[in-house]
């Protein structure tokens, strides 16, 4: 089946643009919003797979409606796609629970591929913002708490994952603080348990333990 996505911009010419691009990439384009308010109204009617949001809009702006899109449709990954590059803004996505920060300078082939592999539960990183996170995480030592041994490997819902294990909290918990399935939490944990080499929840707080050390 095809991946469901509802596109969120206020310019009609690159929404226009962006609906008929992913439909001849084998998308299902279910809706088409100009503002954070009609996203999550949309986000909550259709339930779409994908949402790509733009950060810049009249009214209520994109950064403040991706957590509102995240309770209205808890299955949907949210992915950026905006002209700014700024630190605050990728950050801001980031800890919101965005799955992608892409800039609008993507040759469209490529922002098609970026949403395939967030489809496959990968995370979505311009080059030159995968650049700026990673001196960020440099500069810091930690993004979130996490070790940039660790937050390098892992995607940011699965370092929104590892933190909550973090705090003791069970799949049932993790999926009411990020307003995801138990399906999806332990899907998640499944990607972060391979990509650290460990086999278990206990083993991978002991490499996050040692990675902190």
């Amino acid at each position: 089946m095809p991946e469901r996505i509802l596109i969120v911009d206020d310019h009609p010419l690159t929404r226009d643009a962006l609906v008929a691009l992913l439909a001849q990439q084998d998308f299902e384009v279910v809706g088409a919003a100009a503002s954070g308010e009609e996203a999550i109204v949309q986000a909550g009617r259709l339930q779409p797979d994908l949402v790509l949001l733009d950060l810049a809009m009249p009214g209520m702006d994109g950064l403040t409606a991706l957590p509102r899109i995240r309770e209205q449709a808890p299955e949907a990954e949210v992915v950026v796609l905006t002209a700014s590059d700024a630190e605050e803004s990728l950050l801001g996505a980031i800890r919101a629970g965005a799955s992608g920060y892409l800039l609008k300078t993507e040759p469209p082939e490529q922002i098609a591929g970026f949403l395939r592999g967030v489809a496959r539960g990968e995370a979505a990183l311009s080059g030159g913002v995968a650049r700026r996170l990673l001196e960020r995480v440099r500069e810091g030592g930690r993004l979130g708490g996490i070790p940039e041994s660790i937050a390098r490997v892992l995607s940011a819902r699965e370092v929104e994952v590892l933190l909550l294990l973090d705090e003791h909290l069970g799949t049932e918990e993790i999926a009411q603080r990020l307003y995801i399935s138990e399906h999806t939490v332990r899907s998640h944990v499944k990607n972060l348990l391979r990509k650290l080499g460990v086999s278990s929840r206990r083993e991978a707080l002991e490499r996050l333990a040692a990675a902190r050390s």
